[in-house]
């Protein structure tokens, strides 16, 4: 896929704003308990696509054109997601060695260490949505983004689809239960990114609130759909983790479902449905649709 100057002049903008702020909630090495704020520190700050707090701040600038006032939110989604990297990679989960291209948290200290990095970065994105003084919405609106993040962050969403993934081993999945674990253990961060985005603007109604919904879904469920084609057409140098794991694990994945150009259809038609549920919003929408365009085209 061809580079997108405009996107990647956004991704690294707002790489650059989350990083800022994870830094500032992100507690000090130096300070006790150093190795677990250490290791913290290593989860976050290591790499990664920012996918998540990118749809924040591309929700933001579709609402009001400008990124202000979504720090908090960015940072609570990445919080959650870098604590469940950490605990999918450890040995009672996906046992992976390699995360970003580094190893993962509990080979660069130990299982222990890991499990309690999940834990505090979990607590710690709720808050920084109770504390993060940028967003000058009503206490209603807050208590709202806690709730919308929480539901999303477990069993009826991001811990419940990893809990279908781990019962799913071994397993031989059909399509519309693949798609339904996917939609949770992946897409429901990916949906609650949006929201809390919308939300911090206080700017969006219910008939563009359930149009921002339907993109998020469609977008979550192809970003996991490219997932299983990257496991088999991508290398572990340029995924910055295993490669063909799915394939190991003789996972029900989209292309062992449908085959190869079958999954790549089916992203294809993800994008579209994504597209035309931002048809009627302006040019601030944009980088949401060069995010979806990135998500379905994306080589690592």
């Amino acid at each position: 896929m061809q580079a997108n100057p405009e996107l990647q002049t956004f991704l690294k903008e707002c790489q650059d704003q989350v990083k800022r702020a994870l830094d500032h909630w992100l507690p000090a090495a130096t300070i006790i308990p150093e190795q677990l704020h250490a290791a913290m520190r290593y989860s976050v700050l290591g790499g990664g696509k920012h996918v998540r707090p990118l749809l924040v701040y591309a929700t933001g600038m579709a609402l009001v054109g400008n990124t202000q006032q979504l720090d908090g939110a960015a940072c609570a989604t990445e919080l959650i997601h870098a604590y469940s990297l950490v605990h999918d990679d450890l040995p009672a989960m996906d046992d992976d060695d390699l995360r970003r291209g580094q190893p993962t948290c509990h080979k660069q200290y130990n299982e222990a260490t890991a499990i309690l990095v999940g834990d505090a970065l979990q607590t710690l994105a709720f808050r920084v949505l109770c504390k993060d003084k940028s967003m000058p919405i009503s206490a209603e609106t807050r208590l709202e983004m806690i709730q919308t993040l929480a539901t999303a962050s477990g069993s009826r969403g991001m811990a419940g689809g990893q809990a279908l993934d781990l019962a799913a081993e071994g397993q031989e999945l059909n399509l519309a239960e693949r798609e339904h674990l996917y939609i949770h253990k992946t897409g429901a961060l990916i949906r609650a990114s949006v929201a809390l985005g919308a939300l911090a603007t206080e700017q969006s109604d219910d008939a563009l609130t359930q149009k921002l919904d339907h993109y998020a879904k469609c977008i979550g469920l192809a970003f996991q759909v490219r997932d299983d084609i990257l496991d088999i057409e991508g290398n572990t140098e340029t995924l910055g983790k295993t490669q063909g794991k799915d394939q190991a694990q003789l996972k029900s994945t989209y292309p062992a479902l449908l085959g190869l150009q079958g999954a790549r259809d089916t992203a294809e038609q993800l994008l579209t449905e994504a597209l035309d549920s931002l048809s009627g919003m302006d040019a601030k929408a944009d980088p949401l649709r060069w995010i979806a365009n990135y998500i379905v085209g994306r080589s690592y």
